[in-house]
């Protein structure tokens, strides 16, 4: 046999035994580096993150300031348009006011028919003035009035009147004659201290129109001092009814 052909089928054989060589791996991408960041200058200030208010920003607020305000205002004027604010001057109306309380009002605006009982503030041209005067209407347009000066008993149309808000009988009659009908869109008013009480009784108030009442009280807010104590009691603060 031939041996050259022997040995060509031997190194044929070694490369088929042998293993395929490796390729070299392919190197991981490197991860990206961050570019350093500068170093501010030096005097120089960082930037503020936050955004600074423009040059036009406080002149919006402050008309967004005065547009409230004059809102608050015109409600303020119409709140006291509506229910204005009296102050008592005098003893006329005690013991159930004192000189000094601080009154709320309904304003004649809502307030239209007087009655018995309630307690009204009125102007009259005829006497101090026009200045406020407070006192409780006794009888309406159409009832007659008499009064019975040595009892101090009031009667309307002949029916004598329980009165337990007065601080004395009505024993003085100022000037105005009784019987009295109350005209047509009139009231009759006295005050509740009707020994110290200038009221219908006197000709210089007489009958009260009704065009010249202001207001009903409804609250009492802020008391006055006690005319004998000299003392504010805060537990009259409340409804006047």
């Amino acid at each position: 046999m031939n041996l050259d052909f022997l040995e060509g089928l031997d190194f044929l054989l070694d490369e088929h035994n042998q293993e395929p060589e490796q390729q070299p791996a392919e190197p991981a991408p490197a991860e990206p580096v961050p570019e350093p960041v500068p170093a501010p200058e030096a005097g120089r200030p960082r930037e503020k993150r936050e955004a600074q208010p423009k040059g036009g920003d406080w002149q919006k607020s402050l008309l967004l300031y005065a547009h409230d305000l004059l809102y608050l205002l015109a409600g303020l004027i119409v709140l006291m348009m509506l229910l204005p604010v009296v102050v008592v001057s005098g003893t006329s109306m005690t013991n159930t006011l004192q000189n000094g309380d601080y009154l709320l009002i309904l304003s004649n605006i809502f307030y239209r028919e007087p009655k018995y009982g309630d307690i009204i503030v009125a102007s009259k041209d005829t006497f101090d003035n026009g200045a406020p005067i407070v006192k409780r209407v006794i009888a309406t347009e159409g009832q007659t009035v008499d009064i019975d000066f040595d009892a101090g008993i009031v009667y309307v149309d002949g029916v004598a009147l329980e009165e337990p808000y007065t601080r004395t009988a009505t024993n003085i009659q100022e000037g105005v004659s009784f019987p009295l009908t109350v005209e047509e869109g009139c009231v009759f008013v006295m005050g509740d201290n009707r020994n110290g009480s200038r009221d219908s009784r006197y000709p210089g108030i007489g009958l009260i129109d009704k065009r010249e009442i202001r207001g009903k009280v409804i609250f009492l807010f802020l008391p006055g001092r006690d005319d004998t104590t000299g003392k504010k009691d805060f537990g009259r603060i409340g409804v006047i009814g």
